[in-house]
């Protein structure tokens, strides 16, 4: 049986995005990154698990994990 809310591949308005596993490969738990984002631990979780968010949202998350702004859709695919 598959729970409705057990998702496991991220999705952002129907389209994966990569948060999850960027921030892995980076080794940073997802408080580093709520922190270094200036956004709280349950905002990422909801993002890392394909809720919906703003775009500054999108912004902070990019530039915390050290992209740039040009680079959005390797976290954000097609956002």
């Amino acid at each position: 049986m598959v729970l409705p809310w057990a998702v496991s591949e991220p999705i952002i308005n129907g389209k994966k995005n990569n948060v999850r596993k960027l921030r892995e490969e980076r080794l940073m738990s997802k408080a580093e990154l709520a922190r270094k984002a200036g956004l709280s631990p349950l905002t990422i979780d909801r993002v890392e698990s394909g809720m919906d968010c703003r775009m500054d949202t999108k912004r902070k998350i990019i530039l915390a994990m050290g992209f740039k702004l040009s680079e959005k859709d390797k976290v954000f695919p097609e956002s």
